[in-house]
């Protein structure tokens, strides 16, 4: 019974798909009146709050499509009632155009500063106000759709074992992650890896790899990959998720690809130790002596060794020869596999 009265108390009780939900917020009866009226007779749902405090509670429980607020009340003015709405996520992206009988510079910088899209002078005149609340309305649909498509999106990405970030492309900034790719962040650039910020690397990758604008992504997107040991993370551009200027919003999707499983088949197929398995992998990768000592904290001499080992069971006398072979075997399991 406690879960359905719950359910009750959650759900929307406006049928939204047949009109749109608006809040006046004014503190004087006879403009609420006046604009009730007419925002009735042209087919909205109208709800009325005549105080600051009343429109936050009734911006929260019935989350308006948008909202015609009053500048200047008494109390909580309107600017006020603006910054708390646009503080909280679940209000955040509600359109707010002000009424005001101000036209002084100053105040219309306010109320667009305190998070208004517009604005209507006193006395409002109707058909100017439904014309603007049409634009309006038109675009927080847009804004809900785009963002509707890219929690999709993630949800579908990371259901996949992909982690998935939105980053701004102007600035670098991190809009959204995954708790996966918080780890792999973590991971691949150290614990001081930046939480607001995109590592520097990828967001210079983004920038130099952006598509020309409303050019479409190439069937095969641009990689960046970024190599710790045997494993690499490579992230993808996926989707633009929002038009900010200078080169949009980006969901860039990030997969962490491990070659371990790659060097134990190595081992087996060639008859390798585990030490002599990880040389020759770095072999295919191109490494000479002295840089793979360095990734497997040995000498260059110690793997020169294991290499005289490697060529003895391969048959070859040469590491081109030694790479060739083992890099044949493994495609031939492993098609997927990049040197």
């Amino acid at each position: 019974m406690n879960a359905m009265a719950a359910e009750k108390n959650t759900a929307d009780p406006f049928d939204r798909a047949a009109s749109d939900v608006v809040l006046i917020v004014d503190d004087m009866p006879d403009n609420l009146a006046v604009l009730h009226d007419a925002l009735d007779e042209a087919g909205y749902t109208v709800l009325v709050a005549t105080s600051g405090q009343q429109a936050l509670q009734s911006a929260a429980q019935a989350r308006p499509d948008i909202v015609l607020l009053d500048a200047l009340m008494p109390g909580m003015d309107g600017f006020e009632v603006a910054r708390h709405l646009k503080a909280d996520t679940a209000t955040r992206r509600i359109p707010i155009i002000f009424m005001t009988g101000l036209t002084d510079t100053e105040h219309l910088i306010c109320g667009l500063e305190a998070g208004g899209v517009d604005y209507v002078t006193k006395p409002v005149k109707v058909r100017e106000l439904l014309a603007r609340m049409r634009v309006h309305l038109g675009g927080a649909r847009r804004t809900t759709r785009v963002a509707h498509h890219a929690s999709q999106a993630r949800n579908a990405l990371d259901a996949f074992g992909y982690a998935s970030i939105t980053v701004r492309a102007r600035d670098g900034k991190l809009l959204w992650t995954t708790a996966l790719a918080r780890e792999l962040l973590r991971r691949y650039f150290g614990d001081a890896a930046p939480t607001r910020s995109a590592p520097q690397p990828v967001a210079d990758w983004l920038r130099r790899n952006l598509p020309a604008p409303r050019a479409a992504l190439p069937a095969d997107p641009p990689r960046f990959c970024v190599d710790q040991g045997a494993r690499r993370l490579t992230f993808s551009l996926h989707q633009q998720v929002g038009d900010s200027e200078n080169g949009g919003d980006w969901l860039l999707v990030m997969r962490e690809v491990s070659d371990a499983a790659i060097i134990e088949a190595m081992a087996q197929a060639f008859k390798l130790t585990a030490r002599e398995s990880e040389v020759l992998y770095w072999v295919i990768k191109g490494k000479i002596n002295r840089d793979i000592g360095d990734i497997l904290g040995a000498s260059p001499a110690t793997v020169k060794k294991h290499l005289e080992h490697i060529f003895a069971k391969l048959g070859v006398e040469t590491r081109t020869a030694a790479a060739a072979m083992a890099l044949g075997r493994i495609r031939q399991a492993h098609p997927q596999f990049e040197n």
